[in-house]
C-alpha cells in the first residue's frame, strides 16, 4: 500500500468505526422515554443504564491497555468491535430491564478496546505537529455519532418501536471490523518527538507526570458534564419544554452534529496552530473553552423561547472545541512504549469520575427535587472545574516544538 495512502485510509476507517461506536451507545438516549414507559422505570434506573455501561467499560480498559502494549493492536480492536456490534444487535430480543442492562454492560466491554487503542494507532501514523487535527477528525465521531444515534433512536423508536434502531445500528460494525483486521500494524513511536527521558514512561511514573494528570482530570470533568447533558437533554426537551420526542431528538441531534463538525475541526486546527508558539497551547485553549461554555449552558437550560437554541449551539461549540487538542495532549504526554496502558488509565479515571456517576446523579437530583433543571447544576460545576484544571495544567505540558537545526 502507498505510504501516503495508508495513514489516511486507516484514519478514515478508524473514524468511521468511532462514529458507529457512539451511535451504538447513544441510541439509548433517543428512546429513553419509550423504555421508561414500557418497563415503568424511575429516572435513577434510566441513569443506571449508562452508569453501568461506563463502569464495565472502565473495568475492561486496563486489561485491554496492557494487551495493546504487547500485541497487534488492530486485531484487539477488531475483536472488540465484534463484541459491541453483536450485543447492540441483540437488543432486538431484549424484553426486560435486566436484559437491557446486561446488553449495555457487554457493549461497554467491547467498546473499551476501541477507546484505549485506536488513538495510539493514529499517534503512530502522524507527526506530533499534526496530531491535534488528526485526532479532531477522529473525535468528530463523539458528537456526530452521538447526534446520529439520538436522531435514529427518536425517529425509528417512535415509528417502529425502541428495539428497531438498536438492531440497525449493530449491523455495519461487522464489515468494518473485517477491513481493520487485514490492515498492517503501524510502527510504535515512529512519529514521536518527545522521548522517554523527557516524559514519565513507566506506569507508576504516570502519577508524577503533571501533563498527564492535569489533562486526565480536566477531561474527567469535561466527560462528567458532557455525558450528563447528552443523556438527559432529549428527555429535558420532551419533558420540560414539551417538544414531541421525535422532534426533540431531531432538533438536538441535528444541532449537535452541525455544531460538532465546526467546533471539533476548528479546535484541532487552532490547537495545532497555537502549539507552534506555546507548548501548553492544547491545555490553555481547552481550559478557556470550558470556562466560556459554563454561562452558555446555564442560559440553554433556564431560558425559554428564542434564546434557548442559540445558547445550546454556542455551549456545545465551546464544549466540543477542546476535543482534538485535549486528546492530543494526553497522547503526547506519555512515551509510546506505555501509551495504550496510559490511555487505559485515562479511560478509567475520566469515566469513573465522569459519565459513570453523572447520569445517575442528575437522575437522583431530578427525582428528589422533581426538577430536571436542578439536576443539570452538577454539569455546570464540572465544566468550570475542568476549565480551571486545564488552564493550571498548561505549565506541565511537555516539549512539543522541534529544535532548530544549527546552520551550516
Amino acid at each position: 500500500m502507498p505510504s501516503k495512502l495508508y495513514p489516511r485510509l486507516t484514519l478514515a476507517l478508524l473514524t468511521g468505526l468511532n462514529v458507529l461506536n457512539y451511535i451504538d451507545r447513544s441510541v439509548l438516549f433517543g428512546v429513553q422515554p419509550l423504555i421508561q414507559k414500557e418497563f415503568v422505570l424511575t429516572d435513577v434506573q434510566l441513569g443506571r443504564l449508562n452508569s453501568a455501561f461506563f463502569l464495565c467499560y472502565l473495568c475492561a480498559a486496563p486489561f485491554v491497555g496492557r494487551l495493546g502494549d504487547r500485541y497487534a493492536r488492530h486485531r484487539i480492536v477488531a475483536i472488540g468491535i465484534f463484541v459491541w456490534s453483536g450485543f447492540t444487535l441483540l437488543s432486538g430480543i431484549t424484553h426486560t430491564y435486566g436484559e437491557l442492562l446486561f446488553r449495555h454492560i457487554m457493549v461497554g466491554i467491547g467498546e473499551a478496546s476501541y477507546a484505549v487503542i485506536a488513538p495510539t494507532l493514529i499517534a503512530d501514523l502522524f507527526p506530533i505537529e499534526r496530531r491535534g487535527r488528526m485526532l479532531s477528525i477522529f473525535n468528530l465521531a463523539l458528537p456526530f455519532g452521538t447526534a446520529l444515534g439520538i436522531v435514529m433512536g427518536g425517529k425509528m423508536g417512535v415509528a417502529l418501536g425502541w428495539r428497531a434502531p438498536f438492531m440497525v445500528a449493530g449491523i455495519p460494525g461487522f464489515l468494518l471490523a473485517l477491513m481493520l483486521w487485514i490492515l498492517p500494524e503501524p510502527e510504535r513511536g515512529k512519529s514521536d518527538l518527545v522521548t522517554a527521558s523527557e516524559v514519565r514512561s513507566t506506569l507508576p511514573g504516570l502519577l508524577k507526570n503533571g501533563a498527564f494528570v492535569s489533562a486526565t482530570l480536566g477531561l474527567a470533568m469535561y466527560t462528567f458534564a458532557l455525558g450528563g447533558l447528552q443523556q438527559w437533554m432529549p428527555t429535558f426537551l420532551y419533558r420540560v419544554r414539551h417538544i414531541p420526542l421525535d422532534q426533540a431528538t431531531t432538533i438536538f441531534g441535528a444541532m449537535t452534529g452541525a455544531t460538532a463538525i465546526v467546533a471539533t475541526l476548528t479546535g484541532g486546527w487552532l490547537g495545532d496552530r497555537l502549539l507552534k508558539r506555546q507548548q501548553g497551547a492544547y491545555y490553555t485553549l481547552s481550559g478557556v473553552a470550558m470556562l466560556a461554555a459554563v454561562p452558555l449552558m446555564m442560559v440553554a437550560i433556564y431560558m425559554t423561547g428564542s434564546p434557548m437554541i442559540p445558547a445550546m449551539c454556542l455551549a456545545e461549540f465551546f464544549l466540543l472545541l477542546n476535543t482534538g487538542p485535549l486528546n492530543a495532549a494526553i497522547v503526547n504526554s506519555v512515551d509510546a512504549k506505555i501509551r495504550s496502558t496510559a490511555l487505559a488509565v485515562n479511560v478509567v479515571v475520566i469515566h469513573l469520575l465522569g459519565d459513570v456517576p453523572s447520569p445517575s446523579i442528575i437522575g437522583w437530583i431530578s427525582d428528589k427535587t422533581s426538577s430536571l433543571q436542578t439536576g443539570f447544576w452538577v454539569t455546570f460545576v464540572a465544566a468550570a472545574l475542568s476549565g480551571v484544571i486545564l488552564v493550571y495544567g498548561s505549565r506541565y505540558a511537555p516539549p512539543t516544538l522541534r529544535p532548530r537545526l544549527p546552520e551550516g
